[in-house]
């Protein structure tokens, strides 16, 4: 599951598909209707794949527990977010035994599970696993290396500078 273009705006309800980066913020696209819309630098976006969740050893990768919520439900819709909190914990401990009672609320359950349901719809549940995930990931790191070059070229004009001072 490949949740690096998968944001979440603050005030805006749903995930958005990041499209297209602008220099005062982006485009991006709802999930739920398709509509785009322009999102500036000053507005509180969270991309799904930096988000993680309280266990008690420490922190799980998003990505990890909707992976688990898939392997369970056999990568069909999870239960509904709209559940009482007892079921939505009690469901949320089958799938993240160790999650902070303490520190995950109710509140991060209905979304998770909500996030989980609208990407499932989207088929963006079955779409990546995470071998290609890993593949896409050391692709731009080929592609920087190119971009390293030009640095490069700034030394000969150091030596060029260095000529004018003599």
């Amino acid at each position: 599951m490949n949740l690096e273009k998968i944001l979440a705006v603050s005030g805006k309800p749903g995930l958005y598909a990041l499209k297209v980066q602008t220099r005062t913020g982006f485009v991006a696209e709802s999930l739920t209707d398709g509509k785009k819309i322009t999102v500036s630098l000053k507005s509180n976006v969270s991309l799904l794949s930096e988000i993680s969740i309280y266990t008690q050893d420490g922190e799980k990768p998003l990505t990890e527990v909707m992976q688990r919520i898939a392997a369970k439900e056999n990568k069909g819709q999870a239960i509904s977010h709209k559940e009482d909190n007892a079921t939505l914990a009690a469901y949320f401990k089958e799938i993240l035994p160790d999650y902070d009672e303490e520190r995950v609320y109710p509140s991060d359950i209905k979304k998770v599970l909500n996030w989980y349901n609208t990407l499932q719809a989207k088929g963006l549940v079955t779409d990546a696993a995470p071998a290609p995930a890993e593949d896409k990931e050391e692709a731009p790191v080929a592609e920087e290396k190119p971009k390293k070059a030009p640095a490069a070229k700034k030394a000969p004009a150091k030596k060029a500078a260095a000529k004018k001072d003599e």
